[in-house]
């Protein structure tokens, strides 16, 4: 289960770093990798399908995260009995009061001249 649970982590790093490539490569005014190919309308990859492919991958890498990230917390399961959570409460004692030793008085004597 902790090979699972590591491949999962790693998948989810994985497609983080490809989100952040992809929204990084959008321009928020319209740009981005479309304006490269924006002088040749005539192009296979053109302006509105670099927008479309780029829409399409935020959309798709943010639900695989998502999924990814579900799959992980049911793969999980219940906290385990030695979680924090499920421990009893300790009681703290109070302190003793602690009594002067016998020998100690506790009247105050006065100094002698």
């Amino acid at each position: 289960m902790d090979t699972i649970f590591t491949l999962l982590m790693v998948l989810i790093m994985i497609a983080s770093i490809l989100l952040t490539i992809v929204v990084m490569a959008q321009n928020p005014k319209g740009g981005g990798l479309s304006s490269t190919f924006g002088g040749a309308s005539s192009a296979q990859f053109g302006v509105q399908r670099t927008n479309d492919f780029m829409e399409k991958a935020t959309w798709t890498l943010g639900a695989v995260i998502i999924v990814l990230i579900l799959i992980s917390v049911v793969i999980t399961g219940k906290p385990s009995q030695t979680a924090p959570a499920t421990q009893q409460p300790v009681k703290k004692e109070a302190p003793a009061q602690q009594s002067a030793p016998a020998s100690q008085s506790t009247t105050p004597v006065a100094p002698t001249k």
